[in-house]
């Protein structure tokens, strides 16, 4: 009986993960389960809640310095995105982080400011993060945990009837084998993904495309030892160095044809970060 009921829940997820499928910006089939109308609600609680826990700076050419390449970035975007009142923030923090969420939510933290050398390669982290609002990365790494999950105890439903060591052993060589199989490689997918459409949009906007690459040496210079690849849920520094490079001639057009239109942006960025 059991079984039967584990073969049935799989057949009906199954079911639900084929009518789920959309394609992201880069023509990638991805797997969506969430509506638009939740996840900028989920952004919308998610960034009140970080400024209240982290320390909001209220330094006016900080906040001027991230605004402008906010601004410069979503002139930019597709018009689903484009006609969002984008809030960006800026923590005082040494942290290396940012991230934009669905609703249009950006937060910087002034760490990451601070390696970014110019206003190229902050516009190179800004592209990025609004990458993944765009191909709504948050949305399939729910979906893709969601369908984990419901595999995990559909497999667990149709193992009822084993003893249980037995049925242990298998349920924790199948949890480690989707981790390695499906859920890390979607979330390193997910980073090269947001490189690759955060280097159109810098070009777009008429920021240097061949300063994103030049960031991740940047950070590759910060960072101590790392995991294998197989294991991290991002791509190694290295993998992302080369892959940018040889990205950059493509999206050159779009940073040449804006140049001649004599659109550049102009957003210097405020010497206190280099102290």
């Amino acid at each position: 009986m059991m079984k039967s009921l584990g073969s049935l829940f799989l057949i009906t997820f199954s079911f639900i993960v084929l009518v789920a499928c959309t394609t992201s910006p880069t023509g990638r089939s991805q797997l969506n389960l969430f509506s638009g109308g939740a996840l900028n609600s989920l952004g919308q609680q998610s960034f009140a809640e970080m400024k209240q826990q982290e320390k909001v700076s209220t330094d006016p050419e900080l906040n001027a310095y991230a605004q402008c390449v906010a601004d410069a970035i979503i002139e930019v975007l597709p018009d689903k995105y484009k006609g969002d009142q984008w809030e960006v923030v800026v923590f005082e923090s040494e942290a290396i982080n940012a991230f934009a969420l669905p609703g249009g939510y950006i937060g910087f933290y002034t760490g990451i400011m601070k390696l970014a050398e110019n206003e190229h390669q902050l516009a190179a982290i800004m592209g990025h993060e609004i990458g993944h609002v765009m191909a709504e990365h948050s949305s399939e790494r729910m979906s893709t945990n969601l369908l984990i999950s419901g595999a995990l105890f559909g497999a667990d439903m149709a193992l009822s009837e084993r003893p249980a060591e037995q049925r242990g052993m298998i349920m924790a060589g199948l949890g480690i084998g989707t981790q390695l199989a499906v859920a890390l490689p979607y979330s390193r997918t997910h980073e090269s993904e947001a490189d690759e459409i955060g280097l159109e949009l810098m070009a777009r906007a008429g920021f240097r495309p061949e300063e994103a690459p030049k960031l991740w040496e940047n950070m590759a210079a910060q960072g101590g030892a790392s995991a294998p690849e197989l294991l991290s849920t991002h791509p190694s520094p290295t993998s992302r160095i080369r892959d940018l490079s040889a990205q950059v001639p493509s999206v050159m057009p779009l940073y040449q044809a804006r140049v001649s239109a004599g659109r550049l942006p102009k957003c210097p960025r405020p010497r206190k970060l280099s102290n």
